[in-house]
């Protein structure tokens, strides 16, 4: 049985070791920093329990632009890799599309790494026409 709960603040780092599975540059410090600054924009973390034990992670955020319209973006989605596909990730992406209804959004996007595509289009997630792109600009 999994249940699955927004995190407070007090439990952010206990999300850290899963995070840092698909984040691996970030240290704790910064994780958590990053997390407090987004939160102010609406980011949230959201965990899947499982025994009581915190066994996935998901960051999401309510977004509205020109392009979308009205969406709830999910920024990570990691479950950790000792219980992966046991149903912890689609419980995950069921709470954050029953959130987005409830928010009264139209759609949710994420961008997926490679080998996670096949799980996404499992639960009926298609391809968006725009890539993502990017420029750095370090000094």
């Amino acid at each position: 049985m999994v249940s699955v709960r927004r995190l407070v603040p007090a439990e952010w780092a206990q999300a850290f070791p899963i995070v840092v599975q698909l984040r691996a540059a970030l240290d704790e410090a910064e994780f958590l920093h990053r997390v407090r600054r987004q939160s102010f924009s609406g980011y949230e973390l959201v965990g899947a329990f499982r025994d009581g034990a915190l066994v996935g992670v998901l960051g999401m955020r309510p977004v509205h632009t020109l392009a979308r319209g009205a969406h709830l973006h999910v920024d990570d989605l990691v479950v950790d890799e000792r219980v992966r596909s046991g149903g912890i990730g689609r419980a995950l992406l069921a709470f954050a599309e029953e959130d987005a209804r409830a928010r009264g959004l139209t759609a949710v996007f994420l961008d997926a790494r490679q080998q996670a595509i096949p799980f996404y289009e499992r639960e009926r997630y298609v391809f968006h026409p725009a890539p993502s792109m990017k420029k750095l600009l370090g000094g």
